[in-house]
């Protein structure tokens, strides 16, 4: 650890512990410190200190448990305010030896011309997806005095300030975790307050370093129309299982959206206003100054009354004569600007005017573009109720060329297609939410995303139920491939698709794909899933170009190694040649946004992360794998998926251990999230969003889907093939990307707390189980240190490796709290001080462990 950041977490943890001993009393100093080096005694290998730290725990009542897991639980978030904040700032980046990543660019491609530079820029397209995660379970409340405690670290200067010691004691006396499941409403407007915290002000920010780039690589600035950057989200637009999403709420999610924008962009250009005072300007902004406002504030008087209008409007709920066009807002500003410059004042106008331009063209009238996701069967259960309602026949029961034919035919016909009927429930909420869609301006909605799409007829089901609803323009769709056997067939279905002129011509010469990373990785395992991604990327690439379309991948990645998470640099890299053309749209979740996102230097260098690997990618394209590399993927994969399913398929104990030895039966009762954690009530663990599939594995630090497999088949092949293994990790970054996360994922898992669970959880019959599995992850581990030439995981990456272990010593005690709380409400449920407990350490577990779900 560097020294600067050792100094405030210390003294950080020290406000903590007055704080809690001005309301608990000093005791609780002594009680929590005694603990702390117990769980540091713990992680060095100290059997008697576990035993120690379990006798404190069982004698404990629930309410002083919960004063032990709040301490520590607060003390790893300020942990990681402490790191977040100085790992972004000058100081933290010049002791890191952390490169700027824009000019680390600039150096590594050298005298690029100016042509290849600009054609990779207008490709550049970076659309962050936020979606709602069970495991950010802090409140906004929290968030927000976490961002304020980092900006008052950011200003100290060697001695922390008294605000701080106010926002701790603040946080102390706030409860940490809701008392009720968030609505998606809720969701919805925690992620576009984050959006207003940091996004807001780091979109310009990092495109004026985008900008000075361009003038050092071509000696011109970028085009004023390129737009590098937009937002998107699932929040209150995710149906997919989630009953609580109704076209009623995703109407309010839509209006919040657009109110907040208003609110905004008023505070905005009403700054911009009182700025832009100067009397020097063209003669047409002259001539239309008839008030005498002053031409430039005359130019915005318009958009400001608009937006006054509009923050009135939709405070009560109404849209009719709200802004509905950014061209609207973006007007006056090119007027403004083209003025600026004409008359010479260039500083001015390429300060917060274009500042101000940037905005409108990421974030629109509504911040983000609501995506709207369901499932297929929904789809297809509406089109054969109509199909029924009309008696044509059973739509469920036709081949899939008859469903093809009825609905291309559906699609030239200009009849309407929707007879008066009583439908279900069901099919009308998805009636509604197709005619909720045409309803809404363009501009406010992204893309219609199909879950377990397989099919062709899946994607023209939707576009039929888009014309019924009265679609005056065309929203883009993207199936979404998402187990290991779909994914295998993805580029065979957009042929077919593509081949359809009517469809194609429709599409504008673009479409979607989402490419699914948490099913098909609970479907294959870890190995299997990402070389079927990366073939099935490859693939679409072939399949559009050969329709001279441009695919537009969305990648569904989560904040885990085991959900296709990881280092953004890296992840992109990795990614085929060709996959980037059409820009990266990617999923960012829950508490990875607070990560990458929560502070604005923060989120400005996590958006020169993005670009500099996407550059970067776009002008150097990484190396085509040579054939024998994917021979041996292939066979390692083969082998690897076999291992892996022999456990989740058919081990006929598996399922009974998973749900004793981890929290997964209790999460479902907890209040961690709007959706539940099955897509069906009545399911088994097929039926397990892998949101709580892998979140419940990193709890009891076993990890399971983020490794197994993965080592049996490098051991496999390894000796006849180290030769090549080793040219792979030299020369092919999907591989070296590969085996970099898995030595994150062993550096996490923890053999000895995952036993302590299996222990107190767990039935004697099944723990021969969790003891075959413990072994197995050791010695995967080993292998893959031969591989890497390496005594330990992480060695080459010193810095997380000592950031993880600081941690170490506040998750032990944390983890054994978690077990304690299990004990108890496996004893007796529903009791709601263990439900408490049990909460306040998945949320400090979470945040210890920083990629969790």
């Amino acid at each position: 650890m560097l020294e600067t950041i050792s100094n405030n977490v210390r003294e950080l943890g020290t406000i903590l512990g007055k704080t809690i001993a001005d309301d608990k009393g000093a005791s609780w100093i002594d009680n929590i410190e005694a603990v702390r080096l117990l769980g540091k005694d713990v992680a060095a290998g100290d059997e008697q200190a576990v035993e120690q730290l379990q006798r404190i725990f069982s004698q404990s009542s629930e309410d002083d448990l919960l004063i032990h897991a709040s301490a520590f639980s607060q003390f790893l978030n300020l942990a990681n305010i402490a790191e977040q904040q100085h790992t972004a700032s000058e100081q933290g980046l010049a002791e890191l030896d952390l490169p700027h990543p824009l000019e680390s660019l600039a150096a590594k491609l050298g005298d690029l011309d100016a042509k290849r530079f600009n054609e990779a820029v207008a490709k550049l397209h970076i659309e962050l997806v936020l979606t709602a995660h069970p495991t950010e379970v802090n409140r906004r409340t929290f968030i927000h005095k976490y961002h304020q405690i980092a900006e008052e670290l950011g200003q100290a200067d060697g001695q922390l300030s008294g605000r701080i010691e106010e926002l701790i004691e603040q946080a102390w006396h706030t409860h940490e975790i809701r008392n009720k499941r968030p609505s998606p409403l809720d969701e919805s407007r925690w992620g576009l307050n984050a959006i207003a915290d940091s996004l807001w002000h780091a979109v310009p920010q990092f495109v004026r370093e985008l900008d000075e780039l361009s003038i050092k690589v071509t000696g011109l600035p970028l085009a004023e129309d390129i737009v590098p950057v937009t937002m998107a989200s699932w929040m209150a637009g995710d149906r997919d299982g989630n009953p609580f999403v109704t076209a009623k709420l995703s109407k309010q999610a839509i209006m919040q959206a657009r109110l907040m924008a208003a609110e905004l962009y008023l505070q905005d250009f009403e700054r911009l206003s009182l700025e832009l005072s100067m009397s020097k300007a063209t003669d047409e902004l002259l001539e239309a100054d008839v008030n005498h406002l002053g031409p430039y504030r005359c130019a915005l008087k318009t958009a400001i009354d608009k937006l006054k209008v509009s923050v009135a409007l939709l405070q009560e709920g109404q849209s009719a004569g709200a802004i509905a066009s950014s061209d609207e807002l973006i007007a006056p500003l090119k007027a403004c600007r083209e003025s600026l410059l004409a008359v010479g004042l260039t500083r001015v106008a390429n300060s917060h005017v274009l500042d101000l331009i940037r905005k409108v063209q990421c974030f629109g009238i509504s911040l983000v573009k609501l995506d709207f996701r369901q499932h297929s069967e929904r789809h297809d259960e509406t089109v054969a109720d109509i199909v029924k309602a009309l008696h044509l026949g059973d739509f469920n029961h036709w081949t899939e060329q008859q469903k093809i034919e009825f609905l291309l035919n559906e699609l030239k016909n200009p009849r309407p297609l929707l007879p008066q009927a009583q439908w279900s429930e069901d099919t009308q909420e998805v009636l509604d939410t197709f005619a909720l869609i045409a309803e809404q301006p363009s501009e406010v909605l992204g893309i219609y995303i199909i879950s377990m799409a397989s099919k062709v007829s899946d994607v023209l089901v939707v576009n039929l139920l888009m014309k019924a609803a009265g679609m005056s323009w065309h929203m883009p769709i993207a199936p979404l491939f998402e187990t290991l056997d779909d994914l295998n067939d993805a580029a065979s279905v957009m042929n077919k698709l593509l081949a359809v002129d009517e469809y194609r011509n429709k599409c504008a010469g673009e479409h979607y794909v989402m490419i699914g990373y948490s099913d098909s990785s609970k479907d294959a395992g870890v190995l299997a899933a990402t070389w079927g991604q990366y073939q099935a990327q490859e693939a679409l690439v072939k399949v559009f170009k050969e329709h001279d379309t441009i695919l537009k991948l969305f990648h569904g990645r989560g904040g885990t190694i085991g959900r296709g998470g990881g280092p953004a640099h890296a992840a992109i890299a990795s990614q085929p040649p060709g996959t980037l053309d059409g820009g990266l749209r990617v999923t960012e979740q829950g508490e990875t946004i607070r990560y990458k996102f929560g502070l604005p230097n923060l989120a400005v260098r996590s958006l020169h992360l993005y670009a500099s690997a996407i550059l970067e990618s776009l002008i150097t394209p990484p190396p085509e794998p040579e054939q024998e590399w994917r021979e041996l993927m292939d066979k390692m994969a083969d082998v690897s998926c076999d291992i892996y399913r022999s456990y989740i398929r058919e081990e006929a104990n598996f399922v009974r251990y998973f749900r004793q030895a981890t929290p997964e039966q209790e999460l479902s009762s907890l209040p961690l999230g709007s959706r539940p954690s099955k897509r069906k009530v009545d399911g088994g663990i097929e039926s397990l969003r892998a949101i709580p599939w892998i979140f419940a594995w990193s709890q009891n630090r076993l990890v399971v889907p983020s490794w197994l497999g993965l080592g049996q088949a490098i051991e496999q092949f390894v000796q006849d093939n180290n030769d090549t293994m080793q040219a792979m990790l030299k020369a092919w970054p999907y591989f070296k990307a590969r085996i970099s996360l898995t030595e994150m994922v062993y550096l996490k898992s923890d053999r000895q707390i995952s036993a302590l669970y299996d222990a107190a959880l767990v039935e004697k019959e099944l723990q021969p189980l969790g003891e075959q599995i413990r072994s197995q992850l050791a010695k995967d581990e080993q292998t893959v240190m031969r591989l890497l030439n390496q005594k330990e995981a992480m060695e080459s990456d010193p810095w997380n490796q000592s950031s993880f272990k600081l941690r170490q010593p506040y998750l032990v005690p944390l983890h054994l709290m978690q077990v304690e709380a299990l004990k108890r409400l496996r004893e007796k449920p529903e009791h709601p001080q263990c439900e408490q407990l049990l909460m306040v350490t998945m949320a400090g577990i979470a945040t210890g462990m920083r990629n969790t779900g």
